[in-house]
């Protein structure tokens, strides 16, 4: 249960409510972090416009390298929301989340390619307290995705890192997007 709680659709005014159902529509269910946000409408705001711009302009970086490392900070962190919506995801990018089982062991697992470990040490690096990040890593991922594709890297653990403790300290865990045989939301 949340920690506070959420803004249900009977409470909602009707620019909530359309929220809500365009939410719905996209991810089979209105994600709890949204519906906890919505008591504050002017953050709820900021934070869906963010997310869509976000997503938006995110695409210098192969979509595995991309979500593995938002996955792996949302491990790190021990959010169980943001790895069930990961896991979601990843799925329905058509990515292998099986492999994601052996992420704890990505260094030496042959389950990653090397642009996908060097992204997985920099989300551990970034995640970690204090922050481990090096010189010589960043030059390495700075090789191989460009300057561009660090800063892209970068601005993707930090908003995961975000998110993560954001969930985790209103109490948001896990809302079943991948839990049963299938995932909850219909494949695009």
């Amino acid at each position: 249960m949340t920690r506070i709680p959420v803004v249900s659709r009977d409470e909602a005014g009707p620019l909530l409510k359309l929220f809500y159902r365009m939410a719905r529509r996209q991810f089979g269910a209105v994600p709890e972090p949204v519906a906890v946000t919505a008591r504050h409408s002017g953050l709820l705001r900021a934070y869906a416009v963010h997310e869509l711009m976000v997503g938006r302009a995110a695409r210098t970086l192969p979509v595995s390298v991309r979500e593995l490392a938002v996955y792996r900070t949302a491990t790190v962190v021990g959010c169980s929301w943001c790895v069930d919506f990961g896991m979601m995801l990843q799925l329905h990018d058509g990515l292998d989340i099986e492999r994601l089982k052996s992420i704890d062991d990505y260094a030496t697992s042959p389950a990653f390619s090397a642009p996908e470990r060097l992204a997985i040490a920099y989300a551990d690096g970034m995640t970690s307290t204090p922050v481990t990040v090096t010189d010589e890593q960043v030059a390495e991922l700075e090789r191989e995705f460009g300057r561009k594709g660090v800063v892209e890297l970068t601005y993707l653990i930090s908003l995961e890192n975000m998110r993560a403790r954001n969930n985790h300290a209103l109490g948001l865990t896990d809302q079943g997007f991948t839990s049963g045989d299938a995932c909850r939301v219909p494949m695009p």
